[in-house]
């Protein structure tokens, strides 16, 4: 059997059976990483001093993360939810709200301008109330996902475990909407006034001043850390360890969120 004709994976098959659009649109958004890199080797351009095509490339990362986290877990729901006309429907929006946010962000860094907090102009201004939107809708998913895995009685998972995934995705939906909710309000995720520019490797967070970000990305992956405890939950505490690990990281993240606000860097 040659490898063109080879069987796909079980694994892979299986976010392709239970999650075709959020499979498709992930493995799309990865290959998409192709001409954003290309354009990072090629345009020297800085925006905010950092190479202007770091943020699409963080997005497309994060997006497709997200978006093969839910087609994994999508294994949970029961084939009537996955089937109903209902929820293909909404699937179909956030993907759309997905490529809607990344050819916002991508076209802002093509013409040398940013995507997030721009208010230089009306277009710019409507642009980023409807992306707000957008990022809202396509965080929800992850909460119609909690809560339809949490309405099925088959799933196969041990309680903590059933716990701590449908927790995780509610949380990811409530943390994010209530951090990107405040930063949308904001001039900027910095709270105060950078003067050397120092920042934490690879995450880009500031070390002289608040960094609004650091609560954000803890809230949006609350769908992977809570999970990690329900593993350990199952062997050991159970379900009340999930819940007390689903309150400690509410607490973390907003925690680091107010100490943001506060003007504080993480480190």
């Amino acid at each position: 059997m040659t490898a063109l004709t080879a069987p796909l994976p079980r694994p892979a098959l299986r976010l392709w059976t239970n999650a075709p659009a959020f499979t498709a649109l992930a493995l799309l958004i990865t290959l998409a990483l192709v001409p954003v890199l290309a354009a990072m080797a090629m345009d020297p351009r800085l925006f905010g001093g950092e190479d202007i095509w770091l943020k699409p490339l963080k997005f497309h990362i994060a997006l497709a993360i997200y978006l093969v986290t839910l087609a994994f877990f999508a294994r949970w729901m029961t084939q009537a939810q996955r089937d109903s006309r209902l929820w293909r429907g909404f699937v179909a929006v956030v993907c759309l709200c997905v490529l809607a946010e990344l050819l916002w962000i991508g076209g802002a860094a093509a013409l040398g301008t940013g995507s997030h907090f721009n208010l230089s102009s009306a277009v710019w201004q409507q642009l980023y109330s409807l992306m707000g939107i957008a990022a809202v809708t396509l965080t929800s998913a992850s909460l119609v996902m909690g809560l339809a895995i949490r309405r099925n009685p088959a799933t196969g998972l041990h309680p903590a475990v059933k716990l701590s995934v449908v927790l995780g995705l509610i949380l990811t939906f409530v943390l994010t909407v209530i951090t990107a909710g405040y930063m949308s309000s904001t001039p900027g995720h910095f709270v105060g006034t950078p003067v050397t520019g120092e920042r934490l490797p690879i995450f880009g967070w500031s070390r002289e001043v608040g960094d609004l970000r650091v609560g954000h990305f803890l809230a949006t992956h609350a769908l992977h850390g809570l999970p990690l405890v329900g593993l350990v939950a199952a062997r050991v505490g159970g379900v009340p360890l999930v819940w007390a690990g689903a309150a400690a990281y509410a607490v973390l993240v907003l925690a680091t969120f107010a100490q943001a606000i506060a003007g504080m860097p993480l480190f």
